[in-house]
């Protein structure tokens, strides 16, 4: 029992395609994606950038598989990585609450935070990007050690 498949003129006559309803011969399911309301309640800095989400509503583990650490957690370097996170994720929750007064002062804070931690980072163990080269006197980038080279929490 072999069907056609109709033309797509014909599909769009019979199912009222671009008109803005939902026609009967739709598919079987339909994605949703629900609208966040606020940038409250908010995961703290490191449980965020483990987590993959600032806000708890958002976060839907793949295959309900959650992380439970990262690997720099507790150290200099994930202390900058999760503030950065930090102000990725407003920054994008921003852009579709632009007038969410608290969120916005919030994302200045957490950015003159990172301002902070970064250069105090960058002093104290060397440079992360190579934009962080621009005020040093000289090319430090390949001076170890990197950062897997050795404990950030003993020092060693």
């Amino acid at each position: 029992m072999n069907k056609e498949i109709p033309a797509a003129d014909e599909i769009k006559a019979v199912c009222g395609c671009k008109n803005g309803e939902l026609p009967p011969c739709a598919p079987l399911a339909t994605a949703y994606v629900p609208a966040q309301e606020s940038a409250l309640p908010r995961y703290s800095n490191s449980d965020a950038l483990t987590r993959g989400t600032l806000f708890p509503g958002l976060d839907l583990p793949f295959l309900n598989k959650v992380n439970k650490t990262h690997p720099y957690a507790g150290t200099p370097l994930g202390e900058l990585m999760a503030i950065e996170f930090i102000v990725k994720e407003l920054n994008l929750y921003l852009d579709t609450h632009a007038r969410d007064e608290k969120a916005f002062q919030l994302m200045r804070s957490m950015t003159a935070l990172l301002k902070e931690a970064r250069e105090r980072y960058v002093e104290l163990y060397g440079p992360v990007t190579l934009a962080d080269l621009a005020s040093s006197s000289r090319y430090t980038w390949l001076t170890g050690p990197w950062p897997w080279e050795y404990d950030e929490r003993t020092g060693d």
